[in-house]
């Protein structure tokens, strides 16, 4: 069995000089501890003398053996707390951290899912803090919804991930909170323009908004579902947010993402200027070749240059401008009869004073 190495072991282990085993499962505390010293990760290969180590990139997709699932109640326990999935607990516990610390969450808002098996999942629970959770609190479930293991009851909207993962098998996790710029939004039932930022296009794709349904319900699974196969950021009308990616991180950043987006084209929006095509449709086209080339699915992929970045359907916010008026119109002429009324008020309001 693969050791699994938490902070306070890293410490001992470098305290005492000795080696960092090569198959050691680091959990993410664990890797903060490592910060600034690479070349002590487990697994990272050896450079040749004289040359530098070749670099990594760090990979936290799971990955399973298709047909191998646990079935019987001990073989699912000993694999609910194997080494590998201890880690992704504490995974999910560091991503709900985070969500919390950035008002992604509020009270027992929001909620995570990492799939690991054909028909195995891993889910945060009900009525907690995602602020607050332990490896613990973390759910095992199947893909039709039952508790499979854990000590807490699963959150009822693991069925809308549930929802994703069976129209898309390249979703294996989702991020589902309340992030207030995206969720503005949602709640709005305004579609972000595209073709504005290269990283919120790349990353993002065009993001869509499914129409409201009861959160944990049915229909709310198959609502979402249908429109997050093809779409990786999903509005919620009048509810929230959810992200989907191959990880449970890569779902989270994709929940960054959108909500920096919105609160970015917010303000963009109040400062008086047409957002347009943006970029334009050449260099959108662009955007849809290197999503395909990260493995990620794009509905755009196909569609003409001025059909990618056509929001005509967007408006700006209301920004305070005379009406009629241009940007660069100079300031109107005084209403006569107006600038009379305010003298006249003026004038009897100083008289009262004085008296």
């Amino acid at each position: 069995m693969r050791t699994v190495l938490t902070a306070q072991d890293i410490e001992k282990l470098l305290r005492a000089g000795a080696p960092i085993p090569a198959d050691a499962i680091l959990t993410p505390s664990a890797r903060d501890a490592l910060h600034g010293r690479a070349s002590l990760l487990p697994g990272r290969p050896a450079a040749a003398p004289g040359k530098p180590a070749e670099p990594v990139v760090p990979d936290y997709e799971f990955k399973w053996t298709p047909g191998a699932d646990p079935r019987t109640p001990a073989e699912i326990e000993r694999f609910f707390d194997s080494p590998a999935i201890r880690v992704l607990k504490e995974r999910m516990c560091d991503i709900g951290r985070r969500m919390w610390a950035k008002d992604y969450t509020d009270g027992n808002g929001g909620n995570l899912t990492v799939r690991v098996g054909d028909n195995l999942v891993l889910c945060t629970p009900t009525l907690i803090s995602k602020g607050f959770m332990t490896p613990d609190d973390i759910a095992l479930i199947d893909m039709d919804g039952k508790q499979l293991a854990g000590a807490r009851k699963r959150t009822s909207e693991a069925m809308t991930h549930l929802g994703i993962m069976k129209r898309q098998p390249l979703c294996k996790a989702c991020c589902h909170a309340h992030p207030p710029h995206a969720t503005a939004f949602a709640v709005a039932k305004v579609q972000p323009p595209t073709c504005l930022i290269p990283e919120a296009d790349i990353f993002l794709g065009k993001i869509a908004i499914a129409p409201y349904q009861t959160p944990g319900s049915q229909e709310n699974a198959d609502t979402v579902g249908e429109v997050g196969r093809d779409n990786q950021c999903v509005l919620m009308a009048n509810h929230g947010v959810i992200t989907w990616g191959k990880d449970i991180e890569d779902a989270y950043w994709k929940m960054e993402n959108a909500d920096a987006y919105c609160k970015t084209v917010w303000i963009a929006s109040q400062l008086g200027k047409d957002l347009g095509e943006g970029v334009g449709g050449a260099k959108a086209k662009e955007f849809v070749r290197i999503r395909k080339l990260l493995g990620m699915p794009d509905n755009r992929d196909g569609l003409k240059e001025c059909e990618l970045c056509d929001n005509s359907e967007f408006r700006p916010g209301v920004s305070c401008a005379v009406p009629g008026a241009t940007p660069d119109a100079a300031d109107p002429a005084p209403d006569p009869q107006l600038e009379a009324l305010v003298t006249a008020l003026t004038d009897q309001i100083m008289a009262r004073l004085k008296a």
